[in-house]
């Protein structure tokens, strides 16, 4: 099975691939973040994953054969969409540096991470 690191990464390049962000978004979720236990989460993310699923699963269905997750895509605007993508990318970036220790490390297939912020000597 796979870590949670590479759940989040693999969630993070759906987010980068073609269609729509609505598309990918669903993608992102169902194919992976739905994948994700709260327990295996650092502990200072696991509210901030607890509201983006909640986020994501708050209206009712409405439609026969749609789940709480559709109906709440179906009705997000484009912002919150992104917010919520952009949550993930966060969230991806946490738990590498947090199972890596941080620092320069590689994810995945021959990728480089740097982190973006300044490091103190």
């Amino acid at each position: 099975m796979d870590t949670t690191a590479e759940k989040f990464q693999a969630a993070t390049l759906s987010l980068a691939c073609g269609g729509s962000l609505k598309e990918r978004l669903t993608h992102a979720y169902r194919n992976h973040l739905a994948l994700v236990s709260e327990e295996e989460l650092p502990q200072e993310l696991r509210e901030e994953f607890r509201n983006l699923s909640s986020t994501l699963t708050r209206e009712p269905p409405l439609i026969r054969g749609e789940d709480a997750f559709r109906a709440t895509i179906r009705k997000m605007s484009g912002d919150e969409v992104e917010q919520a993508a952009c949550a993930v990318v966060m969230m991806f970036a946490a738990v590498s540096r947090d199972s890596s220790g941080g620092g320069r490390h590689r994810i995945g297939k021959g990728l480089n991470v740097v982190p973006l912020h300044a490091v103190k000597a």
